[in-house]
């Protein structure tokens, strides 16, 4: 029984009314049903995340526990430092992407692909021989990586992660979880896939820039800041952490902001309870809304921040 929510890290993280993790293993319907009770409807806290980042449990996904000998870790995502989509592998399970592309674990196998090409032979030949897998192995992982490609293509996907990747004692292999992110931009060409989207488990403040059309994005921090460019707004928050602080959020405006778009942008930022100040990084031609509707939004919450 697994915790739904958005978000990796199921089973590292606990429950607010108790010492229970995302992931739980039953024997029995009336073990279940005192897992569910003690899982849906509460909140589910992520490590190194604070009380209130938690997620409230709404639906539990319920699947059989399939007798497994190893668990491997199985990922499709794309490699912007070398401007390539690339599958990565490893017969660790118990690591995630971030850390991957962090610190550069060994033991962990990176194959690039062409976009256009797909899976070629030459891409399933490197499999083989780095990982030294044979038989049903390399079938079974053939198959589903081929399949892993139909899903990141057809539905435009940035990272599918199959964690864990069981390995049975015969070589089969099993996918018993999976973390798929795609690109929002996509949204007017996949409809039906982002019909599936649970608002209910997002973050309000992203909601609210998005209806606006601004690009906001929660972080850990307690600087707000206020950006018109995604590239500039990068930049900025790369700034904040060189000089030792901490951004509370990603903010691009766009260039056509209005006042208004501008009020909300500011209306956001000095809401947020964790902002102690506010970086301002405007690149601006004659005429910019942004210090009019930064002044009416500041006005509007009082002096609490300073920018």
């Amino acid at each position: 029984m697994k915790a739904q929510i958005l978000g990796g890290a199921v089973a590292a993280g606990i429950f607010e009314n108790g010492p229970r993790s995302g992931l739980e293993s039953v024997s029995s319907p009336s073990q279940a049903e005192d897992a569910a009770s003690k899982m849906l409807n509460q909140k589910l806290l992520r490590l190194g995340n604070s009380e209130s980042d938690g997620q409230v449990v709404k639906d539990l996904y319920i699947s059989e526990a399939v007798p497994h000998e190893s668990q491997w870790y199985l990922a499709m995502a794309i490699d912007r430092e070398n401007y390539s989509p690339c599958i990565i592998i490893s017969k660790d399970g118990d690591v995630d992407l971030g850390t991957l592309l962090r610190e550069k674990a060994s033991g962990v196998h990176t194959f690039h692909f062409s976009l256009t090409k797909g899976i070629t032979k030459e891409v399933l030949s490197d499999i083989e021989s780095r990982l030294n897998i044979k038989n049903q192995e390399l079938e079974n992982l053939t198959q589903i990586i081929v399949r892993l490609y139909k899903i990141f293509v057809d539905h435009e996907a940035t990272n599918l992660e199959i964690k864990p990747l069981a390995r049975s004692s015969d070589g089969a292999l099993t996918c018993l979880g999976a973390n798929f992110t795609f690109d929002n931009a996509a949204e007017s060409r996949q409809k039906q896939l982002f019909a599936l989207r649970d608002r209910s488990q997002e973050v309000p403040d992203e909601l609210a820039a998005e209806k606006h059309g601004l690009v906001y994005v929660r972080m850990d921090g307690n600087i707000g800041n206020v950006v018109n460019g995604a590239g500039l707004a990068m930049a900025t928050n790369d700034a904040i952490g060189f000089c030792g602080g901490a951004s509370a959020n990603f903010l691009d405006a766009g260039g056509k902001a209005t006042k208004d778009t501008m009020i909300q942008a500011f209306r956001i930022i000095t809401s947020d309870v964790r902002v102690k100040a506010i970086l301002v990084n405007i690149y601006g031609g004659a005429y910019v809304p942004y210090p009019d509707g930064g002044a009416e939004a500041y006005e509007e919450q009082g002096s609490r921040a300073v920018t």
